[in-house]
């Protein structure tokens, strides 16, 4: 008999496969990124139905094959359901969700990433945070996490600004959203970690062109 892997993660990918299952996509502490099959989750009823959606976070029983992982059930501790109801919260953490893609890889330890998109999810949800403070946050530790990134910024800033810049580099993932900038800061530290980004990041990102279209120059420029 197989023995189960109980693995913590985020779903970051949802794929239908066949008539009734799903690939999955999970974003692990223990093993990175990995691909999971919940059999039968399209099926009305189906105890995986609720698990096999972006966004859900838990731990996940999963038998392990030889390229990719069943998923046996989860206990999901938090499903963002809020976020679901706000199209554009919806498309910043469906960006997290592909730029977290991009960074993780398989058999790594997954541990600041996923801890990254768990608490930037979260900051979408709170009024206070601007959306676009929480995309470039976001954007700027992954990079950090990656080594992908300068001490100071890539550019002449505001004292403001470059305090930012170096709190960000510097602070645990449970503090980096404690603070909030005027508009004409946010769009210096915005610029520079758009600099950095362009830098480092050679990929485009589909929920970006949604927010793009949504919004504006706000989430780009």
């Amino acid at each position: 008999m197989r023995e189960v892997v109980k693995l913590t993660g985020m779903v970051i990918k949802a794929f239908p496969v066949g008539e009734m299952d799903k690939r999955l996509v999970i974003l692990t502490r223990e093993r990175g990124k990995i691909t999971a099959f919940a059999r039968g989750a399209r099926r009305p009823g189906n105890q995986l139905m609720a698990v096999g959606r972006p966004f859900a976070f838990g731990e996940f029983s999963l038998f392990e094959g030889r390229d990719s992982y069943t998923l046996q059930s989860a206990e999901i501790s938090n499903y963002f359901e809020d976020l679901t109801i706000d199209m554009e919260g919806t498309c910043y953490g469906s960006y997290f969700l592909e730029l977290a893609d991009y960074y993780s890889r398989e058999n790594e330890n997954g541990t600041g990433l996923l801890k990254l998109l768990y608490q930037s999810v979260r900051a979408l949800l709170k009024p206070a945070l601007k959306n676009q403070l929480v995309q470039r946050i976001f954007e700027l530790k992954a990079m950090v996490l990656s080594g992908e990134y300068t001490e100071s910024p890539p550019r002449s800033v505001s004292d403001s600004a470059n305090y930012a810049w170096e709190y960000v580099i510097a602070s645990p993932m449970e503090h980096l959203y404690t603070f909030t900038l005027t508009e004409t800061v946010l769009e210096e530290f915005a610029r520079c970690v758009e600099i950095n980004k362009k830098r480092y990041v050679d990929r485009e990102f589909h929920s970006l062109e949604i927010l793009q279209t949504m919004m504006g120059s706000k989430v780009l420029k």
